[in-house]
């Protein structure tokens, strides 16, 4: 959903059928792992401790519930705007209009969050240089990029995928080369007493339903085979898919958090450092911090270009559908760019910029905080959007009003943690900002 593969407006070449299930699936992989798990995990730790593995499986189970309405929706009927296009056939025009701009908004926090996240991780080498100027330096960098045009772009991105998967397979081969011994350092000791039901919820219920929405938050980009399912070769292999994409994911979150959690308290992982960075701290590996640091830093400069790419795009869609000023459709006559969808969204990037100015200190968190809030809106409405598009099962109903009761409930943790209720206002703010622009489109229509 935030990144360039994820984007719903690129050319007509792209939207031709030229996909295989195995290549959507890598694409989603690539959509998804960013630094919402690679930083994001750190803050679910801290928030609930060990319980952050059964905070992703939950989350996992979500997602794939989720991802199964629409995988529904689309083989049954294939449509370039996905869950947007199904909200508009379920409950209106309002309600297409309203999901399109939520996942704008989502998207602009998004790509704010990864801004931020890799100024922080560029502190880990320059600490006394201020977040606000590494973000402008990426800010301009992403900007150009994306002027520069497509050319190469997906081959690269394909690229910087493996990039993000190898760094998370060299921390686990490490973690267990360090766990065996053959790596000089000192361990958190594992006993019994680390599966008792104190030490896998120290932070008590509230803490594990706090940490919810950042393991919900690692797993947004699903929506992405909605959105490329018209590229498929087969229409069908959508659901596949998306399936491979979940076990890859869930696999790769799980054992790799688990190997973190097992080598030293949780109490020493921090919303400031990458938590697979922390965990072999104690190990004599110089060149890992450095190395792992370097690879996040790269993998999420690409999802944040990707995502000022996709949200530039986005718009100009909505602007071609009516659903935003004609303005924003308009696109230049050499490379045939949205100029004034990606002045827009350079705009979201400043704002991201000017709020790392004025708190540094929490910004990641309450940016984090509102973009998964944003994305869990949208996958509210695929599910509610599903019940009246699809003639469903008394199980799979089951299922869909399960998955909106973790959603509810993953939404109403925020109120729960202070440090991150400040997120969940700001998605409020939004919202409400979208419902207003669909109210006064529908008194103007009629």
């Amino acid at each position: 959903m935030n990144k360039n593969h994820c984007n719903p407006g690129k050319t007509e070449k792209s939207n031709e059928a030229q996909l295989t299930w195995w290549q959507l699936s890598i694409i989603g992989v690539g959509c998804t792992i960013g630094t919402g798990y690679f930083l994001g995990s750190g803050i679910g730790i801290k928030m609930t401790g060990p319980s952050i593995v059964l905070s992703f499986l939950l989350a996992a189970f979500g997602t794939y519930i989720v991802f199964n309405l629409l995988a529904k929706m689309t083989a049954k009927d294939p449509q370039k705007g996905s869950f947007c296009y199904y909200a508009k056939k379920a409950y209106g025009n309002w309600a297409g209009f309203s999901c399109g701009w939520t996942y704008w908004f989502s998207n602009i926090l998004i790509m704010g969050s990864q801004l931020t996240a890799i100024s922080i991780f560029s502190q880990f080498w320059f600490r006394d240089v201020p977040l606000w100027l590494f973000a402008s330096g990426y800010a301009v960098a992403s900007i150009i990029v994306v002027l520069l045009g497509t050319n190469g772009f997906d081959r690269i991105e394909n690229v910087l995928t493996a990039a993000k998967i190898a760094a998370i397979v060299m921390f686990i081969v490490l973690a267990i080369a360090a766990l065996i011994g053959w790596i000089p350092g000192k361990s958190k000791p594992v006993d019994i007493s680390f599966f008792s039901l104190y030490q896998f919820f120290p932070k008590g219920f509230t803490g594990f339903w706090s940490s919810l929405i950042y393991s919900f938050y690692a797993f947004g980009g699903i929506e992405v085979i909605g959105l490329m399912a018209m590229q498929l070769k087969k229409k069908e292999d959508a659901p596949k898919a998306g399936q491979i994409m979940l076990i890859i994911l869930t696999v790769i979150y799980v054992v790799s958090l688990i190997f973190a959690i097992t080598m030293i308290p949780y109490e020493l992982f921090n919303e400031r450092e990458s938590p697979f960075v922390t965990a072999l701290s104690n190990y004599r590996l110089p060149f890992f911090p450095h190395v792992f640091n370097g690879a996040i830093i790269i993998a999420g400069f690409s999802t944040m270009a990707a995502s000022l790419f996709g949200v530039t795009n986005l718009l100009n869609t909505l602007a071609e559908d009516g659903d935003a000023p004609a303005f924003f459709a308009i696109k230049s006559k050499k490379k045939g760019l949205p100029l004034n969808s990606l002045a827009l969204a350079a705009a979201g990037l400043l704002a991201s910029i000017l709020t790392a100015l004025a708190m540094p200190e929490s910004i990641y968190e309450y940016i984090t905080t509102a973009a998964g809030i944003l994305l869990l809106y949208n996958w509210f409405a695929i599910i509610i959007s599903s019940f009246k598009i699809l003639a469903l099962s008394f199980k799979e109903k089951l299922m869909g009003f399960l998955g909106l009761l973790i959603i509810v409930g993953s939404i109403g943790g925020a109120l729960l943690e202070k440090a991150v209720r400040p997120g969940f206002f700001a998605s409020i703010i939004f919202v409400v900002i979208v419902l207003l622009l669909s109210l006064k489109k529908t008194i103007k229509i009629n």
